[in-house]
């Protein structure tokens, strides 16, 4: 049976795609076959991915609005070792046609039907925020993951999230489960930071995954490479963190956690 996986945190700039593209990856290392979806406008998961979005003929704008098949979309991204539904700027006009589609909260999880026992995981980069495309990326799903920093305000928002996922669950999609919080870009020299980690998991307890992704110079370069960091420097403390993260994922799974 195949994952899918969403990513998501209504604030940007905590690592969210950069935990896309790494997890697929170090999935693909260990054996699993992956699909990622690039839900988000800005297209980040797909020029990370080494893609040139301004040069994508078919996206996940086509799956989304014009009935495309899945399989005619994707792009293999052989040097990263997974399959890729690209963005580009035209999924920015999904939301306002999406709204005059039947169903439409249901359209991406129609599409996913196709090729979900092509995959064992598919993992979708949702946008920054609560929109029409992330609540389609969520009713796919049968996963959620929280990549979040340790900053003020974290839990907060981290506590309106959960309950916007819980309401999905109960009203759009019953399948639909928290599988972690991932703490990212994580300085543990930063006393707000580990006061503010100490406090997730206090709050959360096992929903937070014991590896943390820490702030990292060469995980910061690798997508303007449109590397995965395990491609880019396999021996930097980001590459080694997203392959425990993938291992601890893949035994949760297993576990029924």
């Amino acid at each position: 049976m195949t994952t899918t996986i969403s990513v998501i945190n209504q604030k940007g700039g905590v690592g969210k795609t950069t935990t896309v593209i790494n997890l697929a990856a170090s999935l693909s290392i260990m054996g699993q076959t992956n699909l990622v979806i690039d839900l988000d406008p800005q297209g980040n998961a797909t020029t990370g991915s080494g893609i040139n979005n301004a040069a994508v003929v078919s996206s996940t704008y086509d799956v989304l609005i014009n009935g495309m098949v899945v399989a005619d979309a994707k792009i293999a991204v052989d040097a990263s070792g997974y399959d890729l539904l690209p963005a580009n700027v035209d999924l920015s006009g999904a939301e306002v046609e999406l709204m005059d589609i039947p169903s439409r909260e249901h359209r991406l999880r129609n599409a996913l039907e196709s090729c979900s026992r092509s995959y064992d995981y598919i993992i979708i980069d949702c946008p920054p925020s609560l929109s029409l495309l992330t609540l389609t990326g969520l009713v796919a799903a049968n996963g959620v993951i929280i990549p979040m920093q340790c900053e003020y305000y974290a839990l907060e928002g981290l506590t309106a999230l959960i309950g916007t996922i819980s309401r999905i669950t109960n009203r759009l999609n019953s399948e639909l489960e928290i599988k972690g919080i991932v703490r990212t870009m994580f300085d543990p020299r930063n006393r707000l930071a580990n006061e503010v980690s100490d406090d997730l998991v206090d709050h959360f307890g096992d929903l937070v995954f014991s590896t943390i992704i820490p702030r990292n110079v060469r995980l910061a370069e690798a997508p303007s490479y449109g590397l995965p960091i395990m491609y880019y420097d396999k021996q930097s403390r980001g590459a080694r963190a997203h392959l425990a993260l993938a291992g601890e994922l893949v035994k949760r799974l297993e576990s029924g956690d």
